[in-house]
């Protein structure tokens, strides 16, 4: 037997439990992975609590997760390249790495470097394949000026520091209190709130070239009103702005890949990005876990560790 996250029903955090369940055995093509961190999401939170249920519904009783990282268990027929004890960091695409075991198809594993700890490895894949697919969707250049939304995030600091790699000058907004960090990592800071479009046009200095929204609460209008072009901005958080201003919506969906996730695991091995970890949370402890990440105040990533 192992353990796993369930809930019944639509709801908050209280409906979180962690309960006992067949341990996972292969079929053909499959691997099963014993879990050493998983990363939690924001997406999760609103999916349990029914928020996206027209675009993915829950099927009950719902598990809960896709990041994970662990050590290979088991593996199926017709696969090679993968043996038990591999170290490894993988997807799920049925809500199901919170647990001790997960099983997943071959093609959505990729190495773990021994460099990378097992918290980052484990919560690389949704925040990670997030911010690569919004860089790439408002095309920066080399000295353009862009702004991001939520950028003491989870999927926040590793877009700011993608878009720094590409040559991009960043404004992030943010909360006084993550600001350091910001400018730690090339970053111009900007509080949020009453005043924030006359602060970012002061730091941008001239245009606004993109604007890339983590966070929703009218980022997009105000990326508008700074005269962006639509198809420069993107929100991983406003579906009802992105179709009223014909802005893009870009998101993990466009580079959830192996081999996505294998350059962004090579990008932390070697020094160039850096995944923060807030805190990091026993399995049992899920539903304190997702209570401070609703609190939207930490910085980086929250991690459950089986």
């Amino acid at each position: 037997m192992s353990r796993a996250v369930r809930y019944d029903g639509y709801g908050g955090i209280d409906v979180l439990h962690v309960v006992e369940v067949e341990r996972p055995t292969p079929a053909a093509g499959q691997v099963v992975v014993r879990v050493k961190a998983a990363g939690i999401n924001p997406g999760e939170a609103n999916i349990r609590e029914g928020r996206l249920a027209e675009l993915w519904p829950s099927t009950f009783p719902s598990g809960q997760g896709s990041d994970f990282a662990g050590i290979v268990e088991e593996v199926g027929t017709d696969v090679d390249d993968i043996v038990p004890g591999d170290e490894v960091i993988g997807f799920t695409d049925d809500r199901a790495s919170h647990a001790d075991f997960g099983v997943v198809p071959a093609e959505q594993l990729t190495p773990k470097p021994s460099t990378v700890s097992w918290e980052v490895a484990g919560s690389l894949f949704v925040a990670g394949t997030t911010a690569f697919a919004v860089v790439r969707a408002v095309a920066l250049r080399d000295g353009e000026t862009v702004v991001v939304s939520g950028a003491a995030g989870g999927v926040g600091t590793l877009t700011v520091q993608l878009a720094r790699n590409l040559g991009a000058r960043v404004l992030g907004l943010a909360s006084d209190r993550h600001h350091a960090w910001l400018e730690q990592h090339g970053v111009i800071p900007i509080a949020y709130g009453d005043g924030v479009e006359a602060r970012i046009r002061d730091a941008a200095g001239g245009t606004v070239d993109a604007f890339i929204d983590t966070f929703g609460s009218g980022y997009v209008k105000l990326a508008i009103d700074l005269g962006v072009a639509p198809d420069r901005i993107d929100t991983i958080a406003d579906r009802a702005s992105a179709a009223k201003y014909g802005v893009k919506t870009a998101g993990n969906a466009d580079a959830a890949s192996a081999d996505v996730l294998h350059e962004l695991a090579s990008l932390v091995d070697k020094g160039i990005l850096e995944v923060p970890i807030a805190k990091v949370y026993p399995l049992d402890a899920v539903q304190d876990a997702y209570r401070e990440l609703e609190e939207r105040h930490t910085i980086g990533k929250i991690v459950l560790v089986p």
